[in-house]
């Protein structure tokens, strides 16, 4: 059979991101040469060194060449000499917005001996999905100031929902439900109560769509019930689709749950396009260069990417090493420092297991 390439674009970024990039690539490697098919690796240096170097946080020549290749896997972006949100809004954002990566998609999973802080919860509890609208919303950078700097300031932020980009979202929410196989229950989660006009759009979409999936079933849950519950019962959920706002404040909510963010990996997706796949955790710029480490997240990302751009055998075979490696008694805890393994160790373990 003819092996497979693609070409993927590397944004190791800040602090420790290109520390468990480099896992995260080794592990795919191994992955890769078991399924028998190559990855070409293309490396950018974005990030906050070369902010700081040259003022470039995203040059349009890069832009073109990302929106070329096959997907983009990202360590992590945040340093602590550059003012929060200039590379966030500059970079992140602005990826995802002119790559159309209108869905942002985070898994939570509770692996096999893995701490949560929820008693007497285990993986066959914790196991579902969050699909967040990732383009529309409070972060389109809709609104402004009027008299800033004054007493009298008004500072006004306008959250922009279409029904193109609810519908999109939704329909891609009601198209992984079916495709996980497990529960076929898909929750909405709003504010239908207080946020009148937006979620009346996404509220009517919703139950729209639904009619094309008569197979799924639907329910709704304000997004203050719906924490709730993924602290009390996470087993009552399979899939939730959500907005941008409550979408990301449910998945640190669902991180801390699953484990931590060591653990946690997402992928900002164009299922049409250029998706890009990351550990959620930050760049933790005081770890940098200590080989401590945890880059299991980004090894779950590594995974997502494979499912994504096809390759659905190797991400499996990701995904159960992952899970083999942390029931050998050889991973002492998720936390930095902690893990009885360095970095390197890690990565070495789960490529290793595959």
């Amino acid at each position: 059979m003819e092996k497979k390439n693609y070409r993927i674009a590397v944004l190791g970024g800040d602090g420790t991101g290109p520390e468990v990039v480099r896992e995260g690539i080794k592990v795919i490697e191994a992955a890769a040469r078991k399924s028998k098919f190559k990855i070409e690796w293309v490396n950018y240096d974005l990030g906050g060194e070369r902010y700081k170097k040259t003022g470039e946080i995203l040059p349009d020549s890069v832009l073109s060449e990302l929106k070329k290749v096959d997907s983009i896997f990202l360590g992590a972006i945040g340093h602590p000499d550059v003012k929060p949100g200039i590379l966030e809004k500059g970079l992140l954002l602005r990826l995802r917005f002119e790559l159309d990566q209108y869905i942002n998609l985070r898994p939570v999973k509770l692996y096999p001996n893995v701490d949560t802080p929820l008693k007497d919860k285990k993986p066959e509890d914790i196991d579902f999905l969050v699909v967040r609208e990732n383009t529309e919303g409070l972060y389109c950078g809709a609104g402004g100031f009027l008299r800033k700097g004054t007493k009298n300031e008004v500072a006004v932020q306008e959250s922009i929902n279409t029904r193109y980009g609810a519908e999109r979202c939704l329909r891609y929410a009601f198209e992984a439900t079916k495709a996980r196989n497990r529960d076929k229950k898909l929750t909405l989660c709003g504010k239908t109560n207080v946020l009148t006009f937006a979620f009346d759009l996404w509220e009517r979409t919703f139950y729209e769509v639904a009619k094309d999936y008569p197979d799924i079933k639907t329910d709704y849950a304000h997004v203050d019930a719906t924490c709730m519950w993924m602290v009390k019962n996470p087993e009552w959920f399979d899939v939730i689709v959500t907005d941008n706002m409550f979408g990301d404040i449910i998945t640190d909510l669902g991180a801390m749950i699953q484990g931590g963010m060591g653990i946690a990996a997402g992928g900002n997706i164009n299922p049409e396009g250029v998706s890009m796949f990351e550990p959620i955790g930050g760049s933790a710029p005081k770890y940098t260069g200590k080989n401590v480490i945890n880059p299991l997240a980004a090894i779950c990302a590594g995974a997502m990417m494979l499912d994504a751009i096809g390759e659905k055998e190797a991400a499996r075979t990701i995904e159960n090493s992952v899970e083999k490696s942390l029931t050998s008694g050889k991973i002492k805890s998720l936390a930095a420092g902690k893990m009885g393994l360095t970095t390197t160790e890690m990565g070495d373990l789960i490529a290793h297991n595959l």
